[in-house]
């Protein structure tokens, strides 16, 4: 059943967000700048990866900063260093953090950049 994007129903919206292709994941896994960057890049938020350096501003982790260790696509998490959780056996894994609770401080080198 294919449907439109203006409908209302939360079981197509929750369908439509677990069937959403990665190229289009990746505009959902973003995140705010912080005062300088929006200045700079002239815009409010943008697309987290890795190596980004960020500050969470809500949660456990809350007022951390750290690079981007990883971002998971399919659950739309992003990892940072220094936000770790204990499993029950002790070993340290990095908390899975919503991209929307972080704000970006720096940016890793992106397309035309590079250079």
């Amino acid at each position: 059943m294919k449907f439109s994007s203006k409908t209302r129903q939360p079981r197509k919206k929750r369908k439509a967000l677990y069937n959403t292709p990665l190229h289009q994941r990746q505009k959902q896994v973003a995140a705010h700048l912080s005062k300088e960057l929006r200045v700079k890049e002239k815009k409010r938020s943008i697309a987290v990866r890795k190596g980004d350096k960020v500050r969470i501003v809500r949660g456990a982790f809350k007022k951390k900063e750290g690079k981007i260790v990883k971002v998971d696509l399919t659950k739309r998490k992003i990892f940072v260093e220094g936000c770790v959780a204990k499993k029950q056996g002790g070993k340290e894994v990095f908390a899975p953090i919503d991209a929307s609770n972080a704000m970006v401080l720096e940016l890793e080198k992106r397309g035309k950049d590079k250079k």
